[in-house]
């Protein structure tokens, strides 16, 4: 869903490019560069596991560099999962020439977590349209944080701005 006008977009051509192969290599050269552009993600070991552009999948291994005092993935890792997958989706589907922002983490830890971490987010085709047409604009990202349980120990709200790139003279 793309406008015929709208600036090329390097991400989704990737994921679309990529999406083509097998779902184990895919999700490989996903995960690699995600982590090349954001640093701190591969600093954790996030993994992409899946996208169809309109949703994505993420995982957060509960490895030892990630957890907290209770042997759970920390706090803050949940956290950078959700605003990675939320990312994610919301910079695949921005025309090229737009630059997303988070604006606004909202996190409530209602439950203890249990082994790794996975997270989903999703945009409607109404947002889609939005981050398409509008120059400017926010968007609330539905996103699902869960462990290895299919627990929810923590609710998200993920709302993401988005305005143009500036263009050099």
């Amino acid at each position: 869903m793309t406008s015929p006008n709208a600036v090329r977009n390097p991400l989704r051509d990737f994921a679309v490019k990529v999406n083509q192969y097998p779902n184990w290599l895919s999700s490989k050269l996903l995960t690699w560069m995600f982590r090349f552009k954001v640093k701190l993600t591969g600093t954790v070991g996030i993994e992409v596991l899946e996208t169809d552009l309109k949703r994505v999948v993420f995982r957060q291994k509960n490895r030892k560099k990630v957890q907290n005092h209770i042997g759970s993935v920390h706090a803050a890792g949940m956290a950078l999962l959700a605003e990675s997958a939320t990312g994610f989706i919301v910079g695949a589907n921005l025309p090229g020439d737009k630059l997303p922002l988070i604006k606004t983490m909202k996190l409530d830890y209602v439950k203890r977590a249990t082994g790794d971490m996975q997270a989903e987010a999703w945009l409607t085709n109404e947002q889609i349209q939005q981050l398409i047409e509008q120059d400017k604009g926010e968007v609330t990202v539905n996103v699902k944080v869960t462990d290895a349980k299919g627990i929810e120990p923590v609710i998200c709200e993920m709302i993401w701005a988005w305005i143009p790139k500036n263009k050099r003279v």
